[in-house]
């Protein structure tokens, strides 16, 4: 095949197919083959096991279950899918770049990957929206927030994911660059660009809007509380910092990657075929294995931040310590802080009726 009848990749990882008519010559990350192996083995690792664990405690954990772990139980269904591909990418990275585990696995784990990155940012975007409803409107919660609800949610986010992922599996496919095999994209047409803008504005910058939107408004009601409640609330201290280490995660594992692929589309849209410039890629390449690490990351925020999720594991790994009570309380902070702000809400129209009365 024509070298130039491939291009970089748009997708969640970065390009390594070679270009030889590219007017910019192509960065390297340097020592990329010999680190890059070893980093994404221990993301996978870590992520196959944490998540495993996850999903265990929360799917064998006895008694009633939150409405929250519906989207916990999914996303880290998600992202261990999306783990079980990157033994092909420590085999791609440690050839240099070269695919040689064939043309099925390379258009099949493509769509994978393709797929759970935009379910990943879907049930992302539905939790931080079911925890907006809990914490910030708790009276409304209780009529909108039902268990078939969020499971139609989640299946929304995959049958979304899926066909959003159907423009991957079409166009990638096993190609030979001077006689070497590449897992790379078919040639980059004006409208596969325009496509890919769209699907990038609505999959990663949207929902990144709503998440933002979600836990800023979630911040602000908990600053209030906070402030009425005293200093000595621990549990809306511990709440704030959740979000803030939970939407901070997030940004830095996906943000960078995005923006550098939102100015490589933008790029190949000005000119009269796809390729893009030299620090583009290079940025890619650098800050793609953060987008690939943030799936290990998840299990270990729940299980440090969440005393219900590190009660759940413990027990699962350890049912000898099933009696034990790890120094927290069997109450949720979700429910925990729904009721607070219920009775603060109800407190605030209390006296909001009453001045008004007065003044009447």
């Amino acid at each position: 095949m024509d070298p130039e009848e491939t291009s970089g990749y748009l997708d969640y990882y970065y390009a390594t197919s070679a270009n030889p008519d590219m007017k910019e010559p192509r960065p390297h990350v340097p020592h990329a083959s010999a680190f890059l192996p070893v980093f994404y083995s221990a993301v996978f690792l870590a992520g196959v096991l944490g998540n495993l664990a996850l999903m265990a405690a929360l799917h064998f954990k006895p008694g009633s279950r939150r409405l929250i772990d519906v989207f916990i139980i999914n996303m880290a269904a998600s992202d261990f899918i999306f783990l079980a591909t990157l033994p092909l990418w420590v085999d791609k990275e440690a050839s240099r770049g070269l695919w040689r585990t064939g043309s099925f696995l390379c258009k099949g784990s493509s769509y994978v990957i393709s797929v759970n990155m935009h379910c990943s940012v879907f049930l992302l975007a539905c939790m931080s929206a079911d925890r907006c409803l809990a914490i910030v409107w708790p009276a409304l919660s209780r009529r909108l927030r039902r268990r078939d609800c969020a499971r139609a949610a989640c299946a929304g986010a995959w049958l979304l994911s899926g066909l959003l992922g159907l423009p991957t599996l079409l166009s990638r496919e096993l190609t030979l660059l001077g006689g070497k095999p590449y897992c790379a994209e078919k040639k980059a047409t004006p409208g596969k660009l325009a496509w890919s803008l769209v699907a990038l504005i609505f999959t990663f910058f949207v929902p990144l809007l709503s998440i933002v939107t979600c836990y800023c408004c979630i911040a602000r009601k908990l600053c209030a509380h906070y402030q009425q409640s005293g200093k000595h609330n621990k549990k809306l201290k511990k709440s704030i910092k959740i979000i803030c280490i939970v939407v901070a995660a997030f940004l830095v594992s996906w943000l960078p990657f995005n923006t550098f692929k939102l100015l490589a589309v933008v790029s190949g849209l000005q000119r009269e075929r796809y390729s893009p410039p030299a620090i583009l890629q290079f940025g890619m390449e650098v800050t793609g294995p953060l987008a690939f690490a943030n799936s290990c990351v998840n299990p270990f925020i729940y299980y440090v931040f969440d005393s219900y999720i590190r009660r759940a594991i413990v027990h699962c790994l350890c049912p000898c310590l099933k009696n034990h009570d790890f120094g927290s309380s069997t109450e949720t902070s979700d429910s925990h802080l729904s009721r607070a702000l219920s009775t603060f809400i109800h407190a605030e129209d209390f006296t909001r009726r009453r001045k008004r009365s007065v003044s009447l």
